[in-house]
């Protein structure tokens, strides 16, 4: 006599499939891979400072782009790896060869990625060099205000518990900071970029309070 395979629980339905709906599971969707993907805790602080130099130094137009969307690209390239690698975990139960080479392959697009845009960004930084040298001062304010910036932004990234006012206190010091940035920024699109990042850090911090893994 066969036995019936057990039965898989349904998958429950969502309550709304609107279009604000949809914007909302993307939204929890970014926040969780950067709430709990080290990788993309680490692609965030580099994005925020990539927007700090890009609102310090005049660039053109096309090196503006360039940087945005590279930044941008490894966020949605460090998205659709973490994706696939739960997809991935979801489906081999057992260790298995190829499930490992998939894994490392998506990994591997990343990493071509990141370093294309360490090499982009080096050589944009190599064309303004002259531009950098002739506004030393306004380097060292941007410097200054922005080192303890990015360190607000990390300690909002930390996967480490703590207490909500740690968070709360870190992320009003550094929309303090990017405020007095503001007044001197070279483009206010690289500044909106940053602020955008910290606000998407500071939900990465509170989903992890809200919904703590083991």
């Amino acid at each position: 006599m066969t036995v019936p395979a057990p039965s898989r629980p349904q998958f429950p339905s969502r309550r709304s499939n609107g279009l604000f709906a949809s914007f909302g599971h993307a939204w929890a969707g970014l926040i969780h891979t950067v709430a709990w993907q080290r990788n993309m805790r680490i692609h965030l602080i580099s994005g925020v400072l990539v927007g700090l130099v890009g609102s310090g130094i005049p660039l053109g137009l096309a090196e503006k782009v360039t940087l945005i969307f590279c930044v941008l690209l490894i966020f949605f390239a460090e998205i659709l790896n973490s994706a696939l690698e739960q997809l991935v975990d979801l489906a081999v139960q057992q260790f298995d060869e190829k499930a490992r080479l998939t894994k490392d392959a998506a990994a591997a697009g990343v990493l071509v990625l990141a370093g294309g845009t360490v090499v982009i960004f080096a050589a944009i930084l190599i064309n303004y060099w002259e531009t950098v040298r002739t506004n030393t001062d306004a380097i060292f304010r941007q410097v200054a205000l922005g080192v303890p910036l990015a360190a607000c932004a990390t300690v909002l990234v930390l996967p480490q518990p703590r207490p909500a006012a740690v968070d709360v206190l870190a992320f009003i010091l550094a929309m303090g900071l990017l405020a007095l940035t503001a007044s001197t920024s070279a483009s206010l699109v690289f500044t909106a970029l940053t602020a955008a990042l910290l606000v998407i850090a500071a939900a990465a911090a509170r989903e992890r309070r809200r919904h703590p893994q083991p």
